[in-house]
């Protein structure tokens, strides 16, 4: 009897440790065990949703939010999700969550990424801290990319605005660890989607973003920190493939941040195509409301050609 016992304890618990391996986190999990440039302080984290679009506000334990299309044994692309905000918040409903699940929907697994506001009071380098987030969920996706159901030679970045300049800083500064990563995993995503992007902290960039990152000094440092955030500085030949969408009369984040990233990518041999709105302005997450055509359409049939997707 009481072997019997003891046997469907441990049968009990094979079952909430397979459990626990298979099924989406939709709940938020730490992105790290340990936090890196991290400064002990109260937690002020805070969420709001008075105009109908979740905020998340003073962000400064990294979390993520995993949605997996279904636990079974096929492997499928993954796509790593940066909400926008000007690296002041996080727009984590319409430029997040909702994302994910259109991913689900097409066949794609999906990780929110609750990555950190940039502050000084819990950031030893508040500049790092969000591309070191970054980093930690490429490397923890790779990682367990076997028991996450998850092809870990399709994992892609993808930022909205300043979380645009975030996947796009992934993409060309992968190279440049910033965590903790003894076994070398390869932290360079296979593609890249970036939506009305923040790319460069040049005059045509914007300028709330980099002040938000690095401050509004000017010096040595920071005009060195301008160039390295500066995405389309930075492109080399071994850039990951992109697609770009953007609203030509967006007046928050210019268009010239995409054009001039997309032509950088081509004078690279980077594959990458981009799509102009003639109009739509910014922030408008998956639909821009002045037109019938549908972003995440042409993303799709992109994610095909480029055999992300079948």
């Amino acid at each position: 009897m009481m072997r019997n016992k003891i046997f469907i304890k441990i049968g009990l618990l094979v079952c909430i440790i397979f459990f626990a391996m298979t099924t989406s986190f939709t709940q938020y999990q730490p992105l790290y065990k340990t936090i890196p440039n991290y400064i002990a302080s109260k937690n002020q984290e805070a969420e709001s949703s008075s105009t109908g679009i979740l905020i998340i506000e003073k962000v400064s334990i990294p979390t993520y939010q995993y949605f997996r299309v279904a636990n079974d044994n096929q492997k499928r692309p993954c796509v790593i999700i940066c909400p926008g905000g000007g690296y002041s918040i996080l727009a984590a409903g319409h430029e997040g969550s909702d994302v994910a699940k259109y991913f689900n929907s097409i066949g794609v697994n999906a990780i929110v990424l609750k990555y950190r506001i940039p502050n000084a009071e819990n950031q030893i380098d508040k500049t790092i801290a969000p591309l070191q987030d970054a980093q930690q969920a490429i490397l923890l996706v790779r990682t367990n990319a076997g028991i996450w159901g998850i092809d870990e030679n399709k994992i892609g970045i993808m930022g909205f605005s300043a979380g645009g300049h975030l996947a796009s800083s992934l993409a060309t500064h992968y190279n440049d660890v910033q965590i903790d990563n003894p076994t070398k995993v390869s932290l360079r995503p296979d593609f890249q989607i970036l939506i009305y992007p923040v790319i460069s902290f040049g005059p045509e960039g914007h300028e709330g973003s980099r002040i938000n990152l690095m401050g509004n000094a000017n010096n040595e440092k920071t005009q060195k920190a301008i160039h390295y955030f500066s995405s389309e500085k930075q492109i080399t030949k071994e850039a990951p493939p992109a697609f770009l969408v953007h609203s030509k009369d967006d007046d928050a984040v210019p268009v010239a941040n995409s054009i001039h990233y997309y032509d950088n990518l081509i004078a690279n041999k980077v594959p990458a195509e981009l799509y102009l709105y003639e109009k739509g302005g910014h922030g408008y997450g998956m639909k821009n409301p002045t037109s019938e055509i549908v972003w995440t359409s042409v993303m799709k049939t992109w994610m095909q050609k480029t055999k992300i997707i079948q």
